[in-house]
């Protein structure tokens, strides 16, 4: 079994939604940790846990920060961590994957089916073994009870309920 633990430095854990339904605000998490472990070259049996802590939300924006960890949408002082547990990997080809889970957000759990790019392997100049992936996919943000919402003067929505997630992952083989 080798285990690989996320290279934060070289990795970056975003999601954009729409505002006001003409323009995207995309936000990161700045604390997250990832673990994969796998017997498998091709990593067909690939386990992947991941976490993020909500507090490390960030939109360039203090103000809506501060409303996203609000009961409003994560509640991070009674829910701290969102979380994924992968529960398959299916390799569609060499660098395509479908990656399923069970992601938590606040008190709900649900299954997810995300997109993998696998970039590949490489040794780094340090000797550190690395691989790449490129991880996308879209959840319903009150799905996981982010609810809020409100509407303009004409009665546009203000921020969408699709949350298109976008991760860049670089993972360091373990010793």
């Amino acid at each position: 079994m080798t285990t690989y633990k996320i290279d934060a430095a070289h990795s970056e854990i975003t999601f954009k939604v729409k505002h006001l339904m003409i323009t995207n605000v995309t936000g990161n998490f700045k604390t997250f940790d990832a673990t994969m472990q796998s017997s498998s070259e091709d990593l067909s049996d690939a386990a992947i846990t991941f976490e993020a802590d909500i507090d490390s939300i960030n939109t360039n924006n203090e103000q809506r920060d501060a409303h996203l960890k609000s009961d409003d949408f994560f509640n991070a002082a009674e829910f701290p961590k969102l979380t994924f547990s992968s529960s398959g990997l299916r390799k569609l080809s060499e660098e395509h994957y479908k990656l399923s889970g069970f992601l938590t957000i606040r008190d709900v759990k649900k299954e997810v089916v995300l997109d993998v790019n696998f970039g590949g392997k490489m040794t780094d100049p340090w000797g550190q073994v690395k691989l790449g992936f490129e991880i996308s996919g879209v959840i319903n943000r009150k799905d996981f009870n982010l609810k809020w919402s409100a509407t303009t003067e004409a009665g546009g929505i203000v921020v969408s309920d699709e949350v298109k997630l976008n991760l860049s992952v670089q993972m360091i083989q373990q010793a």
